[in-house]
């Protein structure tokens, strides 16, 4: 699109990251590498460059179709004509294991305003879900959609492990909209939940509580588990043994219910709870209630997740929606001018708010 007339159009500054790649195409261009292209090691050594710069690069380039990216081998020429840039692909997947309507209200809201400014600037965007089935026919899924369509890149939520290292180990940019599995090295956007969660379990032991237990679904999502981890960190912070239990259940009424049975049918049951998921907190209080516990005399409870519901009710985690959703269309403008995230994760840490659900007991 040009400028107006009248005003002057600055600029653009490259980064070192397309310099590297139009170094790179140029010397295909004029036939430097016939068949397949250096190792990245001397890459670096003839462009005076950083590994992840040219890692980047080829990223590029392979979204242009003129390389195909191979782990532990040598990455191959497929093309000595890049595609032409005004031929570029403008298609946008959301990739998601449920409709995209059953996501929480803040990644809603976050997905709607990036789909907003990506229309803005001329993208479409198309939802593919990948129900979950075996990781093969989700693969297959993926790869005969991907076969079909020309995509710029795709925007993950929740996906299982296996999806996540499908997507790192081939040349489509993608970004996840949730935490990475262990050992999957991707961008991403979410909750700092381990910190959460530590940060949770140190304002019990704050409190003097020594029995804490986490309720959370068994899900196998990333989050979850960095969730998990967390709160195991924060209760063993302290020379004072605290028991940290963790309460997994499936996300139906009846078998948190049973688990809650079995969690308060033990000799020491816990002084504290800390409940993922805006739902399961309101059925634990239910559930509490129906028992004669009440919140805060008997059991402390903190919600790991914001609902506009707790506000002053119930202490919880709560960032400004805004927050998400401006985080969230930053990336994609980076990902639409470079074409390319670097693999590591974007955590918002959000705001504790103490709403007298927590109480502080002498040691047990």
């Amino acid at each position: 699109m040009s400028s107006p007339p009248g005003v002057l159009e600055l600029p653009k500054r490259q980064s070192l990251a397309a310099q590297s790649a139009a170094a790179i195409r140029k010397a295909v261009t004029e036939g430097v590498w016939q068949e397949s292209l250096p190792s990245e090691r001397r890459l670096c050594e003839l462009f005076q460059v950083s590994r992840p710069t040219v890692r980047t690069a080829l990223q590029l380039l392979a979204k242009e179709g003129l390389i195909e990216i191979h782990q532990g081998r040598r990455n191959r020429l497929i093309g000595q004509n890049p595609r032409p840039s005004a031929n570029a692909s403008r298609l946008v997947v959301l990739v998601s294991h449920t409709p995209i309507l059953q996501t929480s209200l803040t990644a809603y809201q976050g997905i709607s305003e990036m789909r907003a400014h990506l229309t803005e600037h001329g993208f479409t965007t198309e939802t593919l879900v990948c129900q979950m089935r075996s990781a093969k026919a989700q693969q297959r899924k993926l790869e005969t959609f991907v076969r079909q369509n020309r995509v710029f890149c795709c925007v993950l939520l929740s996906l299982s492990k296996e999806l996540q290292e499908w997507f790192a180990t081939h040349s489509i940019p993608a970004l996840v909209l949730g935490s990475c599995h262990a050992e999957v090295k991707l961008p991403s956007l979410d909750v700092d939940y381990r910190s959460v969660c530590r940060h949770a379990a140190g304002i019990f032991r704050g409190k003097g509580h020594r029995r804490l237990a986490f309720i959370v679904p068994h899900s196998g999502v990333a989050g979850d588990l960095a969730s998990e981890e967390g709160f195991r960190e924060g209760c063993a912070h302290g020379r004072d043994a605290t028991e940290a239990r963790i309460v997994r259940h499936n996300g139906t009424a009846t078998n948190l219910a049973a688990k809650l049975d079995a969690l308060f049918a033990s000799p020491l049951p816990p002084t504290a709870l800390l409940v993922a998921k805006p739902t399961h907190t309101l059925a634990v209080l239910v559930y509490l209630l129906r028992r004669g516990l009440t919140v805060p005399d008997a059991v402390s409870l903190i919600a790991r997740d914001s609902d506009h519901l707790f506000e002053e009710a119930i202490s919880h985690y709560r960032f400004h929606d805004e927050t998400f959703a401006h985080r969230l269309s930053r990336l994609m403008a980076q990902m639409v001018s470079q074409g390319y995230l670097r693999p590591e994760p974007n955590l918002i840490f959000p705001r504790y708010v103490s709403s007298g659900t927590v109480k502080a007991i002498a040691h047990p």
